[in-house]
């Protein structure tokens, strides 16, 4: 099929849609049916043939057609999503998971797969995940809009999926938590309490926007003022040595280095362009709670200048430490961190000129050897417009605002969601 005849039946389906949004079923059914008359083999048509077949009580038809349809056009999500459908009618669980993970992979906010792929994670008998998908699914109807009457129903299972997720999850936590609350009974915890309030959903996050836990009733600040980490001092003082096992590393070539994004989960519209690529390269001194031994032994006097931050245990999160080199003409699209509860500190080594750095509405530019510290639940970006390379040190650090106890508490948060989830409490995977 040409071009010009594929553009025509996407218009006729285009506006066949708009007739039944605007409660003109017969012209609707007159445009589809013109549709099937000029194309009978189009992907569109096809998927409309199924349609009816599986209204008609005849998924296996269906299936067969939609086949076809996926086959003749993989780019387009209603087909996968048809297909899925088909394959709920079928009894067939795990083909109708790939093919919903095809559809998400084309949409990742796709309301409707998001739905079906949470319920088919109930049938799987994995309502934790469930519930994330359904908070996933619920999250991209925008508020003030009325949703079709005919997804009432589903969108208020989804709701009472969540809820009765989160009480679960709330039961989990206190009963975990019980013990340490006891030793703290003589300190002001209610900064912990809002904090564990707004993780369970009861409260509303407001700026800044972690996507995973905020803890209350801490600055909003972009950049924290140097003075409140003079430890810094020793730090900056190290940048020569630093800058030098940095340059040693990166003479063994781009294979030294990793993609800093490097995720099947992050191949959305935002990350398409560097998941994967070293033109973010990354070299891990610690990654996610986790030390690199090859990677210290090659650094030590980074690791030894590191040892005066007041470190971050966070499990499945903290302490992190790593070298981000930023290619040329290369930018890193705005998004925000997990939690405010740590903040990150760019100590900057190699700057050429055209380099910028942005959280929220504050700009800053990077001057080697001076730290800045900043609240990346902000959202942030950063841009090298020079034709060589932008070297970074990137590490974490507490909140300085945050009490011994509120840290502690923070940590074993974090070490218990985890253990819920099995996996990193702010990375829930959704399969």
């Amino acid at each position: 099929m040409g071009a010009e005849s594929d553009q025509r039946i996407r218009q006729l389906f285009d506006a066949a849609a708009q007739a039944i949004a605007t409660g003109r079923a017969p012209e609707a059914e007159r445009l589809v049916r013109q549709a099937e008359a000029e194309a009978p083999r189009h992907p569109l048509v096809l998927n409309e043939t199924a349609r009816r077949m599986l209204l008609a009580g005849n998924p296996a038809g269906a299936h067969v057609v939609l086949e076809q349809a996926v086959k003749r056009d993989p780019s387009h999500p209603s087909l996968w999503l048809s297909l899925a459908a088909a394959l709920r009618a079928l009894n067939r669980p795990d083909d109708e998971m790939a093919a919903l993970e095809k559809a998400l992979a084309i949409d990742p906010m796709s309301p409707r797969a998001l739905l079906q792929k949470a319920s088919l994670q109930e049938v799987r008998g994995t309502p934790r995940a469930a519930a994330m998908t359904y908070r996933t699914a619920l999250m991209t109807i925008p508020q003030g809009v009325e949703p079709p009457p005919a997804m009432s129903a589903v969108l208020q299972h989804a709701r009472e999926m969540v809820d009765a997720n989160d009480r679960a999850l709330e039961g989990f936590i206190e009963d975990r938590l019980k013990d340490l609350r006891e030793r703290y009974t003589d300190q002001p915890l209610s900064r912990f309490d809002r904090c564990l309030a707004t993780l369970l959903q009861k409260r509303r996050i407001y700026r800044p926007l972690p996507n995973f836990m905020y803890f209350p009733n801490l600055p909003a600040f972009e950049f924290y003022d140097r003075s409140e980490f003079p430890w810094l001092d020793s730090i900056e003082a190290a940048t020569d040595d630093i800058r030098t096992e940095l340059l040693s590393v990166l003479a063994e070539g781009p294979s030294a280095l990793e993609p800093y994004i490097n995720s099947p989960d992050m191949d959305t519209a935002q990350w398409r362009e560097l998941n994967r690529s070293r033109r973010w390269g990354a070299y891990f001194l610690w990654r996610d709670g986790v030390a690199i031994p090859d990677h210290q032994a090659r650094c030590p006097k980074t690791v030894a200048a590191l040892e005066v931050r007041p470190r971050c245990d966070l499990a499945y999160s903290s302490p992190s430490a790593v070298f981000s080199i930023l290619d040329a003409k290369t930018r890193i699209p705005a998004h925000s961190g997990a939690s405010n509860a740590r903040l990150l500190v760019h100590l900057p080594l190699i700057i050429p000129p055209g380099c910028g750095f942005r959280v929220g509405a504050e700009q800053r530019e990077w001057q080697p050897g001076k730290a800045l510290v900043f609240d990346d639940t902000v959202e942030h970006e950063a841009w090298n417009g020079s034709d060589v390379p932008r070297a970074v040190l990137i590490f974490d650090t507490w909140n300085p605002y945050l009490s011994p106890a509120e840290r502690e508490l923070v940590g074993q948060l974090y070490a218990i969601v985890g253990e819920y989830y099995g996996t990193r409490p702010y990375e829930v995977d959704h399969d």
